[in-house]
Formats: structure tokens, sequence, C-alpha cells
């Protein structure tokens, strides 16, 4: 079955979008509360991991304190979240080749489970705090959580 063209005759009504669409190209341009900010923010820990020496350690650790930066937690227990970094209190000083492991950029060493990895953060980051209050950057260690048992 052929099909003829559809041929307009008069123009389409306007339906109100362009006026809609044309306001939004010209409406001046706010920030909105609570978005990012243009980079990330340097702060004293941040700053201090420069020149360090690796604290992480994996197996693949290029141990150059030239590339070494402050490595978040990937971690949700530690404030890790959709769009959300973790504090710089739960990060580590990481060589470039042992924080492309944790982020996930690099894949992980077969003899390395994700669970060991953790465990090796979480010693990365005893670590580091240990280097950062010797710095004066870090108050002294905070006294541990004890669970509360209930009684039924």
């Amino acid at each position: 079955m052929a099909r003829t063209p559809f041929k307009r005759t008069s123009p389409m009504p306007s339906t109100g979008m362009l006026s809609l669409q044309s306001h939004q190209r010209t409406a001046p341009k706010r920030k909105a509360a609570g978005l990012k900010s243009k980079g990330p923010r340097s702060t004293p820990i941040r700053r201090a991991a420069r020149g360090q020496d690796c604290t992480l350690r994996l197996a693949v650790c290029n141990c150059d304190p030239d590339t070494t930066v402050l490595c978040h937690s990937n971690f949700l227990a530690d404030g890790k979240g959709m769009g959300l970094k973790a504090p710089d209190t739960a990060a580590a000083f990481g060589c470039s080749a042992c924080h492309d492991v944790l982020d996930g950029r690099r894949p992980r060493p077969a003899d390395l489970s994700l669970a060991a990895l953790e465990a090796a953060f979480r010693a990365a980051v005893s670590t580091t705090h240990e280097i950062l209050r010797s710095m004066g950057l870090l108050d002294a260690a905070p006294a541990a959580i004890q669970p509360t048992l209930e009684n039924p």
C-alpha cells in the first residue's frame, strides 16, 4: 500500500513550548545550593600526603613518594556514598599504583581478596593516623566505641 506524504496547508498552532524554551535559554544561570564546587578542596591532611611513603603497600606498590596521595575509603561504613567522598580521617597515604587498585581502576592482584584489601586498607589508615598525629594534624586517638548489650 502506497502512502501519500502529509502536506500541511496551514502552520502548526503554538502550544507555548517555544516561548518556555526561549525563556530558559535567556534566563540567567543561578548556582543551586548544595552543588559541588569547581574542584577538590585541598586540606592540610591532603597536602601532608605529598612526599610521604605509601602506607598501603599492596603487591603492586611502586614505592614512589612523588606519586603518594591521600586515598579515601570506598566503604559505606566510612561515609562513602553516591556523590560523597569519605572524610579525610578515613583515608591512607598511597602511591598511584595502590590507589588505582583501591579505587578499582586497576585489577586486584589474583592473590588479594576483597577482605584482604580491606584489612590492608584498615592497617594503612592506622599507620597514616600515627603519622598525622606526629605532624600535629590529627588529635589523640578517639576512645573505642564499646558495643552495648541489651537484655531481652
